[in-house]
């Protein structure tokens, strides 16, 4: 099982967004392991995306996500990164697929909703930014056999 990190970002609370948008991650079958809500800290925004640094929008990119709270959350299941991803759409609004979160809720190519880690090993780093290890709660849904296949002994 793999685990992502998903940041609902200050524009997706201010619109009400977030119970629709952890709808769409719990209907998809990825189980919830950690969710807080927090205002990140600039310190903590600039280690999060120190490889923007140097970019015209990175300035404020690190105002907008310290602005307001934000909530942080850890999700697993088989291929979680790629399916978030999939699920978040392209970066900005107008240019993400219908069906997805971007393009369902986004409209502006600034403020675009939702962060989602890009790689396995990008996850590791991220959750580690935002949550201890005790954090991570460790839980199998009732209906876990129902989401996988475990009958060979591998999830499938």
């Amino acid at each position: 099982m793999e685990r992502t990190l998903v940041i609902l970002k200050p524009d997706a609370l201010h619109r009400g967004l977030v119970g629709r948008i952890l709808g769409r991650f719990e209907a998809k079958g990825l189980k919830l392991v950690a969710l807080k809500m927090a205002v990140i800290d600039r310190a903590t925004a600039e280690r999060q995306y120190a490889s923007h640094k140097g970019k015209p929008f990175y300035e404020p990119l690190i105002r907008f996500m310290t602005s307001g709270p934000s909530v942080l959350v850890c999700l697993e299941g088989k291929g979680a990164v790629a399916a978030v991803r999939k699920m978040l759409g392209a970066t900005f609004g107008p240019d993400a697929e219908p069906g997805t979160v971007r393009g369902d809720f986004g409209v502006s190519n600034r403020f675009n909703l939702v962060h989602g880690s890009d790689s396995p090993e990008a996850a590791e780093k991220e959750l580690a930014l935002f949550f201890k290890p005790q954090d991570l709660v460790d839980w199998k849904p009732a209906d876990w056999n129902w989401r996988y296949d475990f009958s060979t002994g591998e999830c499938v």
